[in-house]
């Protein structure tokens, strides 16, 4: 592992010729796996003159934006998290506003102007809305980055167009943009930046670049003596080091823990107990354990003896446990229990008693369509719990769902799911693998796209396709497909015959939801699980016969009705 983020932060806050200081101000720097998970957070709020509470505001929005920000879940990506943290702090301060006596005046509520500046891995993340602004230093050169929201009715009046509590819907900029050490960024209220040119910001920081705060505090002075009469704040935040390799919690335990050895039957390993293997393949070996500490089975994997020198491979070895200790849902695999310090790499979930659906299809191969609704219903509740954490499974198939003794369906093996938040803290640039198993795959991944949720909708349809007919949509057809000419000649078979009992509005559904174009396909999980229970508006429209058909007597009374119009305004003329 060769480097973490580093960032050197110096800020000065200052009420000038006002009585209250209604600016705030703070970032948080943490250790750990955070650092690498989510990042370094900087944020700046400017109250407006007109509130009395809008200092509220403003020590409101920073203070909740840097403490809920590190609590949104690793796997989310940092534009998520911050829209989610954002826009409920907003709601709070709209809430605040209407409850109040200043309900009906917008200009003495709980309102503020907000910047923030996430920088995680080699990427900063820039959120903003208000008038506060985030510039970027390179060199001698100073960058503005954001866009005031200010109206301007005169050369001497002006208004906030967007603000932090000033409506309950929050209308947030974002943006992001590579990161290089050595990088500057600054975030000043416009008490500072109406008051004092670049030149004076620039050579101060390049005079100061051991210590911050004193040229923060040395800005600061020169806008109030150049007549600034409003709050004055500054941040300035120096990227001293960018990671070039990923330092995640997944790389730390591949640095950290040994391989374990092979395992027995009745050994004792790491505080558990070997009941008996599983399976054993190329890539990993199985077991059935029992915790001693808790008395209950486990299923624990061990990486091949093969392939411990990929790196790659133990990175998607571990990922099945990281997202499952993650995921909360009945439909998706957990992990085991967490209650001591593992001494060996491996992984620990759930013990699953039941079996595969490809086995369960194997047993049945030709299941009514209500048993088929009935799981594919819950595989979709799996996905939809992993894609509200932003995480793609992108192997869906028989093999990677299990059916327990109570009739549970269980998503497993995350080996190549995409999670969103991880990617955004590896280094280099990602490359748009194929992922998974050809016949359940979305043709975008094979031009070399990156996956999205309907990718993962499309995988579902193919399998309530399969496990309704025994074949596939396009044959092998898809992985051959490479083009978007290819795709576009891509002909769907339909999945009625003669020997199963298949309504026909079902086909029009399944042939939506495996679209090749995914802009074609369902936009949601829940619009597929609706429409496999009845006939769909397309469906409809097809089937429907011809108003002439269906009611030919008003079809002839609206003719005449026209005819007689047009008779009578030829009469008039």
């Amino acid at each position: 592992m060769s480097g973490h983020l580093k960032v050197s932060i110096g800020q000065y806050s200052d009420r000038g010729r006002k009585a209250v200081n209604q600016d705030f101000h703070g970032c948080c720097i943490p250790t750990g796996a955070q650092l690498g998970l989510k990042g370094v957070a900087i944020a700046m709020a400017d109250g407006i003159s007109s509130s009395d509470v809008s200092d509220v505001a403003s020590e409101t929005a920073v203070t909740t934006f840097l403490d809920d920000y590190f609590c949104t879940s690793d796997a989310w990506s940092v534009k998520h998290s911050v829209q989610r943290v954002l826009t409920a702090t907003n709601a709070w301060l709209h809430s605040q506003t209407r409850s109040s006596p200043y309900r009906c005046n917008k200009d003495k509520g709980y309102v503020c102007t907000l910047s923030a500046l996430v920088i995680k891995s080699t990427t900063a993340y820039l959120f903003h809305v208000g008038d506060t602004r985030i510039y970027r230093m390179q060199g001698d050169g100073l960058e503005q980055l954001t866009h005031d929201h200010r109206l301007w009715v005169s050369q001497e009046k002006s208004y906030l167009s967007r603000a932090m509590g000033v409506d309950s819907l929050l209308e947030l900029d974002h943006q992001s943009l590579p990161v290089n050490t050595g990088d500057i960024f600054i975030l000043a209220t416009d008490g500072v930046y109406e008051h004092i040119d670049a030149h004076f910001i620039i050579s101060t920081i390049h005079d100061h670049l051991a210590d911050l705060d004193e040229a923060a505090r040395r800005i600061v002075d020169r806008a109030y003596q150049g007549g600034s009469d409003d709050n004055l704040s500054i941040q300035i935040v120096r990227v001293d080091n960018v990671p070039h390799q990923t330092s995640n919690e997944l790389h730390r335990q591949m640095d950290q823990l040994p391989f374990p050895p092979l395992l027995e039957p009745r050994a004792r390993f790491d505080g558990y107990t070997i009941i008996r293997e599983v399976h054993a393949t190329s890539r990993s070996h199985v077991y059935l354990a029992k915790d001693e500490e808790t008395n209950t089975q486990v299923i624990l994997k061990t990486p091949s003896i093969d392939l411990r020198a990929d790196q790659h491979y133990l990175e998607r070895f571990l990922m099945e446990e990281w997202i499952a200790r993650r995921v909360n849902s009945v439909h998706v695999l957990r992990a085991g229990l967490q209650t001591r310090q593992r001494n060996y790499l491996y992984t620990a979930t759930e013990f699953i008693e039941g079996q595969t659906l490809k086995q369960w299809l194997n047993d049945n191969p030709k299941p009514d369509l209500e048993t088929v609704r009935g799981l594919i219903e819950q595989v979709a509740k799996g996905l939809y719990a992993l894609h509200r954490m932003e995480i793609l499974h992108q192997d869906l198939k028989p093999d990677n769902l299990m059916i327990d003794t109570a009739g549970t369906v269980k998503i497993i093996d995350f080996g190549s799911a995409r999670v969103a938040g991880l990617v955004e803290a590896a280094t280099g640039d990602e490359t748009a693998d194929i992922p998974g198993t050809a016949l359940y795959m979305a043709p975008e991944y094979f031009m070399g796209e990156f996956g999205s949720s309907r990718s993962d909708l499309y995988s579902l349809g193919v399998l309530t396709y399969h496990m309704l007919s025994g074949r596939f949509p396009y044959d092998t057809q898809v992985a051959k497909a490479r083009t978007a000419a290819a795709q576009r000649r891509l002909t769907y078979r339909s999945v009625l015959d003669e020997e199963r009992e298949i309504p026909a509005w079902m086909d029009e559904t399944l042939k939506q939801a495996v679209h090749p174009n995914p802009e074609k396909r369902y936009q949601e999980l829940s619009e597929f699980i609706f429409d496999l229970r009845q006939p769909n508006q397309t469906f409809l429209n097809k089937t429907r016969s011809p108003l002439l058909e269906r009611n030919p007597v008003a079809v002839w009374q609206g003719i005449s009705t026209i005819l007689a119009g047009i008779i009578l305004i030829l009469l008039i003329q």
